[in-house]
Parts: structure tokens; C-alpha cells; sequence
């Protein structure tokens, strides 16, 4: 299967390329895509700084959507032709890509391939680390800091299917207002001057159960003030700063769990199984219109660069795509 790709020449300079696709082995499927995901560990990646697994493809790209354009043997539940968006190995750039069956999530006839793209990796890192490591209760409260990215706007919509209270961050007053309206019981700036007091005058300061953070850096000890007793922190991100200086003191008192993760750290079982839940969990609430991605930017395959350009600069609300369909 002939496919068009993009390439790393170097850190600045990406280029269309184009070779043969292998067919798909066992337990794989070939999907014709329409549009691949843009996320900051492609970024990353050009950059030399996000080293690729050996049995990871060297070409950018961790999610697709589009059409499922030939199967493997031992894989059952799809058909030529059924709308499909996956997590992938790399190679999400192009326009054919592998994926294994297992990494893949039927769509639902509401969602076309443009909003496809944008669930796989944002639905997987949230069921993990809100889901999964943070155990997310009905009953409790989720505080999402970054709440107008990709991965954050997500998060405020599965937390409220779910049942949960959810404060957010956002920076500036139009984001903020953006993120309210994505469902968020409260939503502070970031920027503000006196943010832990923002926190205090909405009685939530103290009183949240689950901390998703993608800020790390001087937000590490604000998440331990903001956090309740027995709360869990989950970072997922350095945007301030992979270093923090921090107390002990408030984990010992308030029994506080710090953690994070990375999708790649999962390995391929634990992801298999992120994608089982998702598909029993999550996408009815995604059929059911309760949780919808939302489209920042879409630009055509060969200028991925300006993707990164878009992301880089953090102005972006919701998932930057790139059209893989007319390169």
C-alpha cells in the first residue's frame, strides 16, 4: 500500500515523503486515514528529546482516524471499510498507517474521522491517570489544570459523565470562558496573582479528591495545599518545569499520593487493556453525545510543521489535526 508521509530532516524541518506500507501483521489492522492527532510528545520527538521505542515506528504521529483498510490474521470485530480511530506505534503522519486491533476504538455514528482523531490518546491518558491511578469517585472532586488542551477538555467532560465535581485552570479570560462552557463547575486563571486564594473564595481549597496536572514545576507544592486528605496528584506534563521544590510535611499529614505516567510506559498490554475499558466504558457516553473533542486547528498533512508551530506556542483551545487525505 503506497502511503505519503512526513519526515524528520531535522529539528526544524519536516518534509513529505513517500514509500510502500507493509501489510499488517497478526492481530494488526491497516487504516486508510483521514486525520492524525497532533500531541506534544511529537513535538518532542523532533526535537531529539522523546526517544523512540525499538519496536516503535521513527515517523511522528500517536493517533489516527479513518477507515480500516485491510486486517491481520486473529483479528476479529472489524471490517474492511469500518470508521475506526486507534492509538499507533508512530507513523501516525502519513496517509495509511498500522495499528494494532486491540489499540483500536470503533466510532459511533456521530463521530466522523475529524473528531475521531482527537480521542484516542487524550481518552486513553485520562481513563489512566483519573480513571485508573487517581480511582476517580462520582462522589469527589477533579481539579484539571490545563483545561483548554486537548488532553484537558476531555478530561472535564469524562469526569462530569462520570459524576464528579470539576474545577479547572485556564489561561486568560477567553479560555476560561471556553472551558466553562466545556462544563466545569469552576474555572480559575492561571495567571492570576493570587491564585490560591481564588481557590479558598470557591470552598475548594483543601477539598480536592484528584489533581490531573500537565503544569509540574512551582504548581507541584500548590497541588499539595489544593489537595484533600487521602488525595491523589497525577502529573502528566512539565509545561513549568520538570523540577519543584516541595514540603514533606503536607504528604504526611494528608496521606497524599504523588504519581504520574506516559502512554508508552504502559506497554502494549496495559494499553490493550486502557482500550477494552474505553470502548465498555466511555464511548457510550461518547455516542451519547456527553463527551465531544474539540477542534483547534486543522491543517493539511505537509504543513505539520505549522501543527507544531500552533502547539508551541500554547495558544491553541482543544486538538490540532493534520488532513492526511488530499497529500
Amino acid at each position: 500500500m503506497r502511503r505519503q508521509y512526513i519526515d524528520i530532516e531535522n529539528p526544524d524541518t519536516l518534509s513529505l515523503k513517500a514509500d510502500t506500507l507493509a501489510a499488517p501483521s497478526a492481530g494488526e489492522i491497516a487504516i486508510r486515514v483521514d486525520f492524525a492527532g497532533v500531541n506534544r510528545a511529537d513535538v518532542l520527538q523532533r526535537l531529539g528529546l522523546y526517544p523512540v521505542p525499538d519496536d516503535a515506528s521513527p515517523i511522528l504521529g500517536l493517533e489516527v482516524a479513518g477507515q480500516v483498510a485491510a486486517i491481520g490474521a486473529n483479528v476479529e470485530g472489524f471490517e474492511i471499510g469500518d470508521p475506526v480511530a486507534a492509538l499507533v506505534q508512530g507513523g501516525g503522519y502519513a496517509t495509511s498507517a498500522i495499528a494494532r486491533a486491540d489499540h483500536t476504538l470503533r466510532l459511533p455514528a456521530n463521530i466522523d474521522s475529524r473528531q475521531g482523531a482527537a480521542l484516542p490518546e487524550a481518552l486513553l491518558t485520562v481513563w489512566h491517570n483519573v480513571f485508573t491511578l487517581g480511582n476517580l469517585k462520582p462522589s469527589e472532586t477533579l481539579l484539571v489544570h490545563g483545561g483548554g488542551s486537548g488532553i484537558g477538555s476531555i478530561a472535564i467532560q469524562m469526569a462530569k459523565a462520570w459524576g464528579a465535581q470539576v474545577v479547572a485552570t485556564a489561561g486568560g479570560l477567553e479560555k476560561c470562558t471556553r472551558v466553562q462552557a466545556l462544563g466545569a463547575d469552576h474555572v480559575l486563571d492561571y495567571r492570576s496573582d493570587n491564585l490560591i486564594d481564588d481557590f479558598k473564595n470557591i470552598g475548594v481549597a483543601g477539598a480536592i479528591d484528584v489533581i490531573l496536572d500537565m503544569a509540574g514545576g512551582d504548581f507541584t507544592p500548590l497541588n499539595f495545599e489544593l489537595a484533600a486528605p487521602d488525595g491523589r496528584i497525577v502529573c502528566i506534563g512539565v509545561m513549568r518545569g520538570s523540577k519543584a521544590e516541595i514540603e514533606l510535611f503536607p504528604i504526611l499529614m494528608k496521606r497524599l499520593t504523588l504519581t504520574g505516567s506516559t502512554l508508552r510506559g504502559l506497554g502494549m498490554t496495559g494499553r490493550a487493556d486502557g482500550f477494552a475499558a474505553l470502548q465498555r466504558v466511555m464511548m457510550p457516553f461518547v455516542a451519547a453525545g456527553h463527551i465531544e473533542p474539540y477542534i483547534d486547528t486543522v491543517v493539511p498533512l505537509e504543513e505539520a510543521m505549522s501543527a507544531h508551530t500552533r502547539m508551541q506556542s500554547g495558544g491553541h483551545f482543544g486538538k490540532i489535526l493534520l488532513d492526511c487525505r488530499q497529500a
